[in-house]
């Protein structure tokens, strides 16, 4: 195979600089394909594995990114690689991640980490700076219900990370009615408490901006219903957690 062929990631889409994907201004890639199937999704369009999404060659993401360098180390910035779920491409994504670090450009990797931890995964992990780690529910019942599959890979993820010693932001989406169970934010709370590398917990209020993108691909959006929770729901659950 040819070797600029295999040095390839399949891309949804960029975002030139992002502000609330980790610290400073960020070049942010939204890879294509997950392996969960999130009620609450709002990028519903970067689900498909096959026959979707763009392949880039590393070196032409690289001058992408490299248009924006300036601004990057400026603002102590960096790359954030989003998606869809990166770890689905974590081979060549630790490829794209070694270069940005002999650049010197913070490395942001943003998952659910509800993978089994690979040899490959592992060595992504030595070259990223920091996780944006998306801990869908607490509860694996709840979390089976919400995204289709157990919580048990994600929790074993951040143990690892803690093990490691590598940086985290811990996220938690609150969905009224799912996600905002008081008993279940004191076992988030927890859970957080065993780790010793958490740099920030964050509460990302649901909204449903990404419903068009379920109904545009013909597919019924389920938490049609839903509210965005209210300014006093989501200052509830940031003094259970403590934040």
């Amino acid at each position: 195979m040819d070797k600029n062929l295999e040095e390839t990631l399949n891309i949804h889409s960029f975002e030139s600089l992002g502000t609330v994907d980790g610290p400073g201004l960020r070049f942010i890639v939204f890879l294509q394909g997950c392996n969960l199937k999130c009620k609450f999704c709002h990028n519903r369009d970067t689900w498909e594995i096959k026959n979707s999404g763009t392949p880039y060659s590393i070196s032409d993401i690289i001058k992408k990114i490299n248009r924006f360098s300036t601004y990057i180390r400026a603002s102590n910035g960096g790359v954030t690689v989003s998606g869809g779920e990166p770890l689905i491409q974590a081979e060549n994504l630790t490829i794209l991640f070694k270069k940005l670090h002999d650049m010197q450009i913070h490395t942001a990797l943003d998952t659910s980490g509800s993978f089994v931890i690979t040899d490959k995964i592992k060595e992504l992990l030595k070259y990223t700076d920091l996780v944006l780690l998306d801990i869908k529910h607490i509860d694996e019942k709840k979390a089976i219900n919400l995204t289709g599959v157990s919580n048990k890979n994600e929790l074993n993820f951040a143990k690892y990370l803690s093990d490691n010693n590598i940086p985290v932001w811990i996220r938690q989406v609150l969905i009224p009615g799912y996600t905002d169970d008081e008993e279940d934010l004191k076992k988030l709370k927890q859970f957080i408490s065993t780790l010793s590398n958490v740099e920030r917990v964050e509460i990302l209020p649901y909204h449903d901006y990404g419903k068009f993108k379920w109904e545009e691909l013909g597919i019924k959006y389920e938490l049609d219903d839903v509210k965005p929770p209210s300014q006093e729901q989501i200052d509830k659950a940031k003094e259970i957690l403590g934040i």
